[in-house]
């Protein structure tokens, strides 16, 4: 797996409430890229670009994220490489809230595209080519080659769609990742998935899931994503 510090392009970092959360990003400057799908705003250190996949002025849900504005504003800025930071819920017992994750693959059943005015199609694939500098600079262990489930948020998941998922042997869940290697990937750009598990999915373990125990988690986990992100701007962003 080849490592990053024999690349010269760009690499972006998308994540969203981690962003907000982190101190790691404070006095990066704001800039505002024009895209064909409105104004995008980033932050921009050397050669890292960072996107709050939510907006960082007004944030929106997963929904209705502008997926395409921000991959269009990637490519014109000639990034090459992406660290998608998602936060996710657990569908597998032994996938305890806390634990890091990257997802090899993904399950999406309403793909994502930048293209709509002619047929067009590819193959998409995780190529995760930044795990191996990733595993390298994290303190814990990344648990890896798990599969992640797109779903439309923002809700949570019925126990019924949890079940679903864990059948077709689905991982983790999101709510956005899906669309980002969609379009990621159908614009050139290499993907790797770094997940933090939040929570147990709808229906697993005896904990009630609930929005403001799921905030109260994320918290709790910012400390263990921000030493990370912060080792790996140290490195790369110069």
């Amino acid at each position: 797996m080849k490592g990053i510090d024999s690349w010269t392009m760009k690499l972006a970092i998308i994540s969203g409430t981690s962003i907000n959360l982190s101190d790691v990003f404070a006095d990066w400057e704001f800039e505002s890229i024009h895209t064909p799908f409105g104004v995008i705003e980033i932050k921009r250190k050397g050669q890292l670009v960072v996107v709050n996949r939510h907006g960082f002025s007004n944030p929106m849900p997963p929904h209705a994220s502008n997926y395409r504005g921000y991959v269009s504003a990637l490519k014109t800025l000639g990034v090459g490489a992406a660290l998608i930071v998602s936060s996710v819920g657990s569908l597998r017992e032994e996938l305890l809230p806390g634990s890091l994750v990257s997802c090899g693959d993904y399950v999406s059943f309403a793909p994502a595209t930048m293209i709509d005015d002619r047929p067009s199609g590819f193959a998409p694939r995780l190529d995760n080519s930044l795990l191996g500098d990733l595993v390298e600079l994290s303190p814990e262990k990344i648990v890896v080659d798990r599969i992640y489930a797109q779903t439309r948020g923002p809700r949570f998941e019925t126990r019924a769609e949890v079940r679903i998922l864990q059948t077709l042997g689905c991982d983790v869940v999101g709510m956005t990742l899906g669309n980002e290697a969609d379009l990621l990937l159908e614009s050139g750009i290499s993907v790797t998935s770094l997940c933090m598990v939040d929570n147990f999915a709808h229906g697993i373990g005896e904990e009630k899931l609930t929005m403001d125990g799921f905030h109260v988690s994320v918290g709790e986990n910012q400390e263990k994503v921000d030493g990370l992100l912060g080792t790996f701007v140290a490195r790369f962003g110069k």
